[in-house]
């Protein structure tokens, strides 16, 4: 059977898609091709507006998820011609979709997760089965339903004699605890807000979708008041295993915290942000992996100079260090997850992990579609 698999991520910070072609036939996967692109901008507002209560909503969704599909389409079809590889060769697709609310064990004690997703017609498209619906089956099991990248983490970032952290910052950071020998030790969860406070707040005063390598904040100066009012968030006290979402780290979120205080630059706002995120993250790290001798980030907040520096000055004694220097470019490791988790499902797998989700036990993870 093949070990070729794509895997297909567009996460909370709406920045784009990416996908990758990996082999797993190897000990650890290797990524035969990567393509990305970003979301059309009435798609990206259309899925950023789809993340609170809105209008005809059950309609704007279905349509919303067509588009992500035709655009998840495009790139598979982009990446098989540039690897110059046939559909048939391909095993299967994970696609996680696009995460618009993310509830769990709120409500009814079981509570949902929402991605827009439509894998049946990227099915048809690409003529490929796809793997779909990965965070449903462990809220059902009593879980968080995230985050689910602390396997392929612990997977692929293992070292033998070296205990690292591995930290994610999309729209929203998670944290994974690789152990060397001991696998079944594995532990992650999500820290709080990445890029999407940043984002939001650089789009609305700047114009710019994000602060490219972190020039803007760097020319502003945290607002100790203002810090202290974000890092107040109970969220952040709350023992894992946890996770979070737009849900709450969005701009009214923000707003309500600068609406306490004076008037600030929109410089020295963003540079605020970017500190919060950088200690949130070293906390979690302090908190959850003392003494560990390297952070691994990956994601976009990986591009930010700035939030890497302050991430480094924040963890004095732990190597902070983009993961393209463990095997695998930033900006790769999510979707090569998503290849990872397609392929556990394919072959029947449990790829949940009750340490990081708090679920009931370990669960095959996703919904095969049938190409």
């Amino acid at each position: 059977m093949s070990e070729l698999y794509i895997g297909l991520m567009s996460g909370t910070s709406l920045d784009g898609v990416d996908a990758v072609l990996a082999d797993f036939s190897m000990v650890r996967p290797r990524v035969l091709g990567h393509s990305s692109t970003p979301l059309p901008p009435q798609l990206k507002s259309e899925l950023l507006a789809l993340n609170s209560p809105t209008d005809n909503e059950l309609h704007r969704a279905a349509l919303a998820a067509n588009g992500l599909i035709r655009v998840y389409a495009e790139q598979v079809h982009t990446l098989l011609h540039r690897c110059q590889v046939p559909a048939s060769a391909v095993r299967a697709i994970g696609a996680h979709g696009q995460t618009v609310r993310h509830r769990p064990q709120e409500f009814d004690g079981t509570g949902y997760t929402l991605q827009l997703n439509q894998p049946a017609l990227l099915a048809e498209l690409c003529g490929i089965d796809v793997v779909a619906d990965f965070r449903s089956r462990d809220i059902a099991a009593g879980g968080q339903g995230a985050p689910l990248v602390p396997p392929f983490h612990q997977a692929f970032f293992a070292r033998d004699a070296q205990t690292l952290a591995v930290l994610n910052i999309g729209g929203i950071s998670n944290i994974t605890i690789v152990h060397p020998q001991t696998p079944e030790r594995v532990s992650g969860y999500d820290c709080g807000p990445g890029n999407a406070l940043m984002d939001a707040w650089c789009q609305t005063h700047t114009g710019a979708p994000f602060d490219d390598g972190g020039r803007w904040a760097a020319q502003g100066t945290v607002h100790a008041g203002l810090l202290a009012r974000l890092r107040d968030e109970p969220f952040l006290a709350k023992a894992p295993p946890k996770s979070t979402g737009r849900d709450l780290f969005n701009t009214p979120w923000l707003q309500a915290r600068l609406a306490q205080g004076d008037t600030l630059p929109p410089q020295d706002v963003q540079a605020t942000l970017t500190e919060f995120t950088a200690q949130v993250c070293a906390d979690s790290v302090a908190a959850s992996a003392p003494g560990c001798e390297a952070l691994v980030v990956c994601g976009g907040g990986a591009l930010n100079a700035h939030l890497m520096a302050r991430l480094q000055a924040a963890l004095p004694g732990c190597r902070v260090a983009s993961s393209e220097q463990f095997g695998l470019p930033p900006l790769q490791v999510e979707a090569t997850a998503f290849a990872w988790l397609a392929r556990q499902a394919v072959e029947r797998k449990p790829a949940s992990i009750t340490n990081v989700t708090g679920a009931r036990g370990a669960r095959i993870l996703g919904a095969i579609y049938p190409a």
